[in-house]
């Protein structure tokens, strides 16, 4: 039994009442403020459809909407192969607790193959992570900030709010914080780990929260193997902020320089 805490955040029992029924239960070392990290319920729902017998291929994308908070406890998982052709494979999922859907989702995966290739969006230029100072860890009540190592280069959560923000670009290494092998549920979950956006373009504080997320994951296992448990360099940036949501995408490089995911996201703000 792996003992890391994210592996145990994302332990999923079968159901044997139904393919593709799972029950789980929260953690409480990825909780955020009302309820889990938002990465590690995503990174639950892909596990989901990782652990589903009729599985196949790989991730390439997922869509993510938080229609509520989990709660504490135990929840369910359904995850249903709704088309499987030939080499490719769409699934829809939905988090339930007490027969109420909270979470609901899509997932796309393939059995890729080698093709020609090609990366228009480069690595940025970054000092290397040890010439980067660790960030200390969040407030009280936020304890999934503490299960990983964050190294901000840019962008970091501003220290005054007085209204004078002009961006909205962060930079950082990052990886967890006890060494773990990356993987498609750590490389979702980490995909999601950029505070909201509005408050480093405001520098004000704002009710905040991600209604949907999708992540495409660009490298296949193999690359991603390759990574172990390094850092990956992440740089983030919200588009356009306007009528109570704004939208913000994320990139996350490997140390050698692959771009490895991409992520987009809708989120809800208000005055």
């Amino acid at each position: 039994m792996n003992s890391h805490p994210f592996d145990q955040a994302l332990r999923l029992q079968h159901s044997d009442l139904r393919v593709g029924q799972f029950s789980g239960q929260t953690s409480s070392d990825y909780w955020n403020m009302v309820g889990p990290f938002g990465g590690a319920t995503a990174a639950i729902v892909l596990q989901s459809v990782l652990q589903h017998p009729d599985l196949l291929g790989v991730p390439v994308a997922l869509t993510v909407n938080f229609a509520a908070a989990l709660e504490a406890g135990e929840f369910e998982v359904q995850a249903t192969p709704v088309r499987t052709n030939r080499s490719t494979q769409h699934w829809t999922v939905h988090i339930t607790q007490n027969g109420a859907i909270n979470t609901t989702a899509t997932a796309f995966t393939a059995a890729r193959r080698e093709t020609w290739g090609a990366s228009d969006a480069p690595m940025p230029q970054a000092p290397r992570p040890s010439d980067v100072e660790r960030m200390s860890i969040g407030p009280h009540g936020v304890a999934w900030l503490a299960q990983y190592e964050m190294r901000p280069i840019s962008g970091s959560i501003p220290s005054v709010w007085d209204g004078s923000g002009s961006h909205s670009e962060s930079r950082l290494w990052l990886r967890d914080a006890q060494a773990r092998p990356l993987d498609y549920t750590s490389l979702m979950a980490m995909s999601d780990m950029f505070y909201p956006r509005v408050w480093l373009r405001r520098a004000t504080v704002v009710p905040a929260g991600t209604v949907s997320i999708t992540t495409y994951f660009h490298a296949d296992a193999a690359q991603i193997a390759k990574v172990g448990s390094g850092y990956l360099l992440g740089q983030a940036h919200g588009q356009r902020f306007n009528n109570g949501y704004f939208d913000q995408s994320a990139h996350l490089w490997s140390e050698a320089g692959d771009l490895l995911a991409t992520s987009n996201q809708i989120v809800y703000y208000k005055e």
